[in-house]
């Protein structure tokens, strides 16, 4: 039996446990669950024909920083009144 637009099908995906639960949360304050923000993303991935955002791979440069961040290298502390004096403001 072909599943119809109406009928709804059981299926399993794995999740980043922490991200999940963030998301549903934000969910929340919508009044959906994580089920209806899968369908509302099925459905506009259908209506685009495509992922419905932009989907960016970083550059060399950004992607170093990324890992040298996660990492905890290369990482100067400032304050905000530092940050301030830097700028000019």
């Amino acid at each position: 039996m072909t599943p119809t637009a109406h009928e709804k099908v059981r299926t399993n995906v794995y999740l980043d446990a922490e991200m999940k639960e963030k998301a549903k949360e934000i969910f929340k304050e919508y009044g959906m669950g994580l089920s209806d923000a899968f369908n509302i993303f099925l459905s506009q991935t259908v209506m685009e024909r495509g992922i419905p955002f932009e989907v960016k791979i970083p550059n060399k440069q950004t992607a170093g920083a990324i890992k040298d961040a996660r990492e905890g290298k290369n990482m100067t502390k400032i304050s905000l009144d530092g940050l301030k004096k830097e700028i000019g403001a």
